[in-house]
């Protein structure tokens, strides 16, 4: 009976420091949200381009393509198999094609 009595005295006490934390917290005056930080993640979706933000928040991929893209050689233009070449993918058209779509997907965020 002691330890049950111990324990919901300690289960109390935790609700009443919860209740003083939570009235703490609504009392305090909202602060500014700042915008997320977008990063590269895994299998992430290409968001729009927006002003300042660079390609590092690319996953890798697209960042060795826009890398291609950038240098001497891909600023003349290249084709989808050019590219694959160039990232050194084999030139079958499964990897073309899916080139192909990342490609497009750069295209629409704003990076051409």
């Amino acid at each position: 009976m002691q330890v049950a009595l111990g324990e919901a005295e300690r289960a109390l006490q935790r609700l009443a420091d919860a209740r003083v934390t939570v009235a703490e917290v609504l009392a305090e005056p909202p602060c500014a949200v700042a915008e997320p930080v977008v990063s590269a993640v895994a299998g992430a979706v290409v968001h729009r381009r927006a002003n300042g933000v660079t390609a590092t928040v690319l996953v890798a991929d697209y960042q060795r393509i826009m890398s291609v893209l950038e240098s001497a050689t891909g600023r003349e233009g290249m084709r989808c198999r050019q590219l694959a070449a160039a990232l050194g993918l084999q030139t079958v058209p499964a990897k073309v094609e899916g080139l192909g779509s990342k490609a497009k997907r750069l295209v629409e965020r704003g990076e051409s």
